[in-house]
């Protein structure tokens, strides 16, 4: 587990501020720099992809269907002649957009949880009980059972991947909120008047802030592999919605004549889900005060 300094400790010996440490070991770092290109890139692309669709995701062209990338269709066309670059912008949209919201539901939840259970003594025991029970259930599978008991669509996939990830958010809160609460500086606060939220907000959550950070980006990849196994096992974005998943299930019956049609996504979903898993590496090496002596 990560462990934070608190700035104002950090400030009076005289070094450097947390942002400058972390824009200075982050452009030293290439791999986590690249990461994080790559992921702005591909979120502008989703940003803007009403403008960079060259055309309409939704368009069906049957002439047209089952083409090879060429220049009319860079990456090809799908079974019912929709182009494939197009959908691929648009499925980005869809994929980040899941990503960001069910990892902020699970953030939310799991840190307001974490907290309860760490600060508050008396609520642990019955908090982390039911958070073991969760935990004892695979995140996907977990995901699978709010979805079917839901229905499928965006929104419920959303949701059911964020509660998925309440548990890991939970106990990772949970373990940096016990250490934290026994620190001077808390002590000094509590001893000085301040109220449980004030310390709360002011000095615990601020300084747990590293390690959730680092979770946050890993989970974000996860959540975008998860939302598209439910959308590829038919359970997430329904047809014919632009999806990542979608679009590699939907490619399966035609592997023999257009392989392309269910690897670029495939390929899509890789990239993106590597660079927030580097990103989430090179986080964790950035913000690790082990570390911060040797910048």
């Amino acid at each position: 587990m990560l462990r934070s300094i608190p700035a104002s400790v950090i400030r009076e010996r005289g070094s450097p501020t947390l942002l400058a440490t972390v824009v200075r070991r982050l452009a030293r770092d290439r791999v986590t720099l690249a990461a994080m290109c790559f992921i702005v890139a591909a979120a502008a692309a989703a940003a803007l992809a009403p403008v960079l669709a060259p055309y309409d995701p939704y368009q069906v062209n049957m002439p047209r269907k089952l083409e090879t990338p060429g220049r009319a269709h860079w990456l090809g066309t799908d079974e019912v002649g929709r182009d494939v670059l197009s959908r691929l912008l648009y499925g980005a949209r869809i994929s980040m957009t899941v990503g960001l919201v069910a990892t902020g539901i699970g953030l939310t939840s799991g840190v307001l949880t974490g907290v309860c259970a760490g600060y508050f003594r008396r609520l642990d025991n019955v908090i982390m009980r039911v958070v073991d029970v969760f935990m004892a259930i695979p995140s996907i599978l977990l995901a699978l059972t709010f979805v079917a008991a839901l229905g499928p669509g965006l929104y419920n996939v959303m949701v059911a991947v964020g509660i998925g990830a309440l548990p890991a958010f939970a106990r990772l809160t949970r373990s940096s909120v016990l250490s934290l609460r026994e620190m001077e500086f808390v002590q000094a606060a509590r001893a000085a008047g301040a109220t449980d939220l004030y310390i709360i907000f002011r000095h615990i959550l601020r300084n747990a802030l590293p390690p959730l950070l680092i979770y946050g980006s890993l989970h974000m990849a996860g959540s975008i592999l998860s939302a598209s196994i439910l959308s590829f096992l038919g359970l997430g974005v329904q047809p014919p919605a632009a999806e990542w998943g979608a679009m590699v299930s939907g490619g399966r019956a035609y592997l023999r004549q257009a392989p392309l049609l269910s690897t670029f996504p495939s390929l899509a979903i890789f990239f993106v889900v590597m660079s927030f898993n580097l990103l989430g590496d090179g986080l964790r090496d950035i913000l690790d005060p082990r570390l911060r002596g040797t910048l």
